[in-house]
């Protein structure tokens, strides 16, 4: 089974930024989690700070099984984004790692939820444990 983790904008400056809100993990360690939880999974795992680059990459993800995004800020308002991840064809989930509709009111709205198998906040490094069980029990249902 191979599942794609894309980490959007800020994602690499995990464990410095805001650990009170988003854990003291680093990006790499959530990735190091995943791989260890999970060893039955060819993980690939990118991250950009470039809308463009994640437009590219959702749209080459046809050989992947699952995929799992968290966009950071580009949840909010990117539609182009939206756009890409509606037209992934694998079961796909959304993670955040802080409970979005409990920050401030722009967080809120998140753009690629409704089209999202899975959908997990505010569990820190575990939203990205949760999405993958429930994801990895949809591919096999």
């Amino acid at each position: 089974m191979k599942c794609l983790v894309v980490h959007g904008p800020n994602l690499n400056m995990l464990g410095k930024r805001n650990p009170d809100v988003y854990g003291s993990f680093t990006m790499q360690d959530i990735n190091q989690l995943l791989a260890e939880t999970y060893p039955e999974v060819d993980f690939t795992f990118y991250q950009s700070n470039h809308e463009g680059a994640l437009i590219d990459l959702l749209q080459g993800s046809d050989e992947y099984n699952m995929l799992v995004i968290n966009a950071g800020g580009l949840s909010h308002y990117s539609v182009s984004l939206r756009d890409a991840f509606e037209l992934v064809t694998c079961k796909k989930a959304v993670v955040h790692l802080s409970d979005i509709e409990q920050r401030e009111s722009f967080r809120h709205i998140d753009l690629l939820k409704p089209l999202a198998d899975v959908y997990v906040k505010g569990l820190k490094a575990q939203s990205y444990v949760l999405a993958i069980k429930e994801l990895i029990e949809k591919h096999l249902h």
